[in-house]
C-alpha cells in the first residue's frame, strides 16, 4: 500500500576508518553513540551505531584499507560530512574539549537563533555539531533511559 511519498527520510550514514575498533570506541566514548551491530559485508567490517534520540538514523563505520578520507569542500576549504544535533551546544563544546578533542569556535548565526562548530574525529573526518530554536524535541530511546539512570 502507498502513501504516495517516494521516499520518508535518511536511513543512514557511512563514515569510513581504517580502524574500526579504534573508532568504535571513540565514537561511544566521545559521542554518545551506542554500538548496536558488528558484521562482515562486501569484504570488510562495519559497525552499525545509534544515539539517543527516538528517531535518529544509524551512522555506519565502514573498515576500509584505503587511505582516502570522506572530504567535502565548500568554495575551497573543508567542510563537514555530517552534522550532529545537540541540546545544549556550550555544554558540547565543553565536553569535547575536555575530551582532548580539538574544536573549533562557537559560532552563533543570526540573533542566536542557530549556533554550531566543527571538530574531526579519530581518523580526520570533519564534523559538525549544531544547534537551533527550530530543532525538534529530543524523544530519548527507552534503552538508552535506563543507562543514564544506572
Amino acid at each position: 500500500m502507498s502513501n504516495g511519498f517516494v521516499f520518508t527520510r535518511i536511513g543512514y550514514v557511512y563514515i569510513p576508518t581504517s580502524n574500526l575498533d579504534d573508532s568504535i570506541e571513540w565514537y561511544t566514548h566521545n559521542l554518545d553513540f551506542r554500538l548496536m551491530n558488528k558484521f562482515q559485508d562486501r569484504g570488510s567490517f562495519l559497525a552499525v551505531l545509534q544515539q539517543p534520540h527516538k528517531n535518529s538514523i544509524a551512522l555506519l563505520l565502514i573498515e576500509t584499507e584505503d587511505s582516502n578520507r570522506l572530504e567535502i569542500s565548500r568554495n575551497g576549504k573543508p567542510f563537514p560530512i555530517m552534522a550532529i544535533n545537540c541540546i545544549d551546544i556550550e555544554f558540547t563544546h565543553s565536553y569535547l574539549k575536555g575530551n582532548g578533542i580539538e574544536v573549533e569556535d562557537l559560532k552563533t548565526l543570526g540573533a542566536g537563533e542557530a549556533k554550531y562548530f566543527y571538530f574531526r574525529d579519530n581518523q580526520g573526518n570533519l564534523l559538525e555539531v549544531a544547534w537551533s530554536i527550530w530543532d525538534p524535541k529530543d524523544e530519548i530511546k527507552e534503552e538508552f533511559i535506563k543507562t543514564i539512570n544506572e
